[in-house]
């Protein structure tokens, strides 16, 4: 009996491609968005969270959202030095909590930097309040990057250069 032995992906293009897939899918969420709701309107979901439709022409809590314009190519040009940074380092053998934390903060970072880009602003959708107190609305994109921070955190915490696996 003759065994062959199937070839396989290299681990790298399964983290860039979850990259590209939660970019993707953070735009195809704020398409519809845009599509079937006006700026502004909130649709109440539970009594702590809104859907709704929001822009912010700022960084992480409206930083810099009213410095007039300039700040829409500073943020592209982080963008694209964080992705190609980010790129690299998955293109390299990393342990799979540190990959899969580079995975999506690149595929926020994918997210809101093609919105940046198309319509110099990044679309919002998720309100998470209490009472009168609202957290800053945030979108797909923001949810990765912050997990993506999160696992990387801890993989950086967990690994011992003795123990360092390379894949």
């Amino acid at each position: 009996m003759r065994t062959e032995r199937i070839p396989t992906v290299p681990r790298r293009w399964y983290w860039l491609a979850l990259a590209v897939m939660v970019g993707l899918a953070d735009q195809a969420i704020k398409g519809l968005v845009q599509a079937l709701m006006p700026y502004g309107q909130t649709i109440p979901l539970a009594p702590f969270f809104n859907w709704g439709h929001w822009w912010n022409t700022g960084a992480a809590f409206s930083f810099l959202a009213d410095a007039g314009g300039w700040q829409r190519y500073l943020f592209l040009g982080l963008t694209g030095m964080v992705t190609i940074v980010l790129t690299i380092l998955l293109c390299r053998p990393r342990p799979r909590l540190e990959a899969l934390g580079y995975s999506l903060m690149l595929g926020g970072a994918l997210g809101n930097g093609i919105d940046r880009l198309v319509r110099g602003y990044v679309v919002d959708y998720l309100d998470i309040y209490w009472r009168e107190w609202h957290w800053p609305a945030f979108n797909l994109a923001d949810i990765a990057l912050f997990l993506g921070v999160i696992a990387f955190a801890i993989a950086a915490l967990r690994e011992r250069p003795s123990t360092r696996v390379s894949e």
